[in-house]
């Protein structure tokens, strides 16, 4: 175990970790502990009750956080013709084909990828670049359609992209320390709301087994998962 500064031991000395708490009282602890010296991100993990070495047990999705995250994504669109007008207009950093060699060049200065389906061909390439870093853009994530204005827009109210790790969990940024109690809450339920409906067929007992929210240097306080689901 690494060791933890005074700070954390402090801060998760204040509450019991024992205890699973409503969504209200997790975040608001969440937010009382957070000792950083700046607005530090709310983070959810939980952990699912699937085997994702199955392929029938992948549990991945995408949702608009109501609030969105707090963070200002930057948007590549890899588009042409009207397309990149479209792209422009629905608020994209970076728009045009002349991304695809910077990209090759070392360049990833960006966030969020957006390409239009016809220019595959060209994006396909750079998925050993843009594959390991979670950049590549995937018609199930939605960031490879015609509709780039929309996907740009949803990207930039708070959309999120989120999928199952190796060991079953899941992790997502669900607002900012300086978010209001109700605002993150409401961003945890769309978030747990989302999972539960990527809920696979194949997967059998408990699929939610824990949930827990903390901020970026904080300690992780619990959550009770019959918050969101009496099944859970």
């Amino acid at each position: 175990m690494p060791k933890r500064s005074k700070k954390y031991t402090g801060a998760r000395e204040t509450y019991d970790r024992q205890t699973r708490h409503s969504p209200d009282d997790a975040l608001g602890r969440v937010k009382d502990i957070a000792y950083a010296g700046f607005d530090e991100s709310v983070d959810v993990a939980t952990h699912l009750g699937v085997d994702p070495r199955r392929a029938d047990q992948v549990v991945r999705g995408t949702v608009v956080l109501p609030h969105g995250t707090g963070k200002a994504l930057r948007v590549l669109a890899i588009c042409q013709g009207d397309k990149e007008d479209e792209a422009k207009e629905a608020g994209a950093d970076f728009v045009g084909v002349e991304f695809v060699d910077k990209i090759k060049e070392g360049w990833l200065d960006f966030d969020v990828c957006v390409a239009t389906p016809d220019l595959m061909r060209m994006v396909g390439p750079l998925g050993r670049i843009l594959g390991p870093r979670g950049l590549m853009p995937t018609p199930k994530a939605g960031t490879v359609t015609p509709d780039v204005g929309r996907a740009i827009r949803e990207i930039k109210a708070g959309k999120i992209e989120y999928r199952v790790d190796k060991t079953g969990n899941l992790h997502a940024p669900v607002g900012r320390v300086s978010f209001d109690v109700e605002l993150l809450s409401e961003n945890l339920r769309a978030f747990m709301a989302s999972v539960l409906r990527a809920k696979p067929a194949a997967a059998k007992g408990t699929y939610v087994k824990s949930v827990t929210v903390s901020s970026t240097m904080g300690p992780g306080v619990p959550v009770d998962p019959n918050s969101f689901t009496r099944s859970a």
